[in-house]
């Protein structure tokens, strides 16, 4: 019989052998002991969907931190998919970054997600006395502690500090130059974004694997959120619709609907897969999923 290929050990390398597009989900540390239980139940509820890689956000201060280890630990300690750790300068020496680096690396997390990260609270971006000024640095240095395969967040839309999807573009690409081995884009919500920032890349003969960050939604409170998140503000069209719906259950179903379009439109494009950010849910990516089955 012939040896089967081994199993990828890397995003990098998963991409590369992929048939189709790949899938994965990100969650962020609990804040408290009692978030604990929201966090497991929904990565236990999205496993059955075999994913091909997941991630832990990287939080901001100390505790928060600790709670990001400890959960991408256990994650990938449970013999479960492939488990990436998130990563930023923010607060932190380069001895700090470095032990973090080792606490991944004690049980098997060679896959990083390189942020520079934002400040505790807002406000102006503070470099660490003797820490890291950005995400290009970082990668720079994950790079030099070991052999990890690093990825570095894109913008669709512009990032809302500068307004310079040019300027994106260049430092995406310094990111690469320095290491980087694919991306994942920040949230946003029209396919044509995706695009332009793809044919941007390649212009400048960067062919870095972008993967499109995904989160459907589905309160209208969320609106307001989501832009910040998005760095600009949600389509007209798409506030519009909400807005114009009678009931809770009217706009949730219209925002799984727009995120099953976006996903179609984003795959249909050429995405090499999609990241959902689920928020520590699991629900609306489940559904989400389940609509475009036979897409990934």
């Amino acid at each position: 019989m012939p040896t089967p290929p081994p199993t990828p050990g890397s995003v990098r390398e998963l991409l590369d052998a992929a048939t189709g597009p790949l899938f994965s989900f990100e969650f962020f540390p609990p804040r408290t002991d009692d978030e604990e239980p929201v966090l497991w139940a929904a990565v236990e509820a999205l496993a059955p969907l075999d994913p091909d890689f997941v991630s832990v956000t990287y939080g901001a201060t100390g505790s928060r931190r600790d709670r990001t280890i400890h959960a991408t630990r256990r994650i990938a300690s449970s013999g479960g998919p492939l488990t990436v750790g998130h990563l930023t300068c923010v607060a932190q020496s380069k001895a700090e970054i470095a032990e973090a680096l080792a606490a991944y690396r004690d049980v098997g997390v060679t896959n990083i997600l390189a942020i520079r990260g934002d400040m505790p609270g807002g406000g102006d971006w503070v470099r660490h006395p003797d820490g890291l000024a950005n995400a290009t640095e970082l990668v720079s240095f994950i790079k030099e502690q070991g052999d990890f395969c690093v990825g570095v967040a894109a913008f669709a839309n512009p990032h809302e500090t500068t307004l310079d999807p040019e300027l994106d573009a260049q430092i995406l690409a310094a990111k690469v130059e320095a290491g980087a081995e694919f991306a994942i884009t920040q949230l946003f919500f029209e396919a044509e974004r995706y695009a332009e920032l793809v044919a941007r890349m390649r212009a400048m003969d960067c062919e870095v694997p972008i993967i499109p960050g995904i989160m459907p939604l589905t309160v209208i409170t969320q609106i307001e959120r989501f832009a910040a998140l998005s760095g600009c503000p949600l389509p007209e069209r798409f506030v519009g619709e909400l807005r114009a719906l009678g009931s809770k259950e009217e706009v949730r179903a219209h925002g799984l609907a727009e995120a099953v379009r976006l996903c179609r439109e984003l795959l249909d494009a050429g995405a090499p897969g999609l990241q959902f950010f689920t928020q520590n849910r699991s629900k609306a990516t489940r559904e989400v999923l389940a609509a475009l089955k036979g897409r990934v």
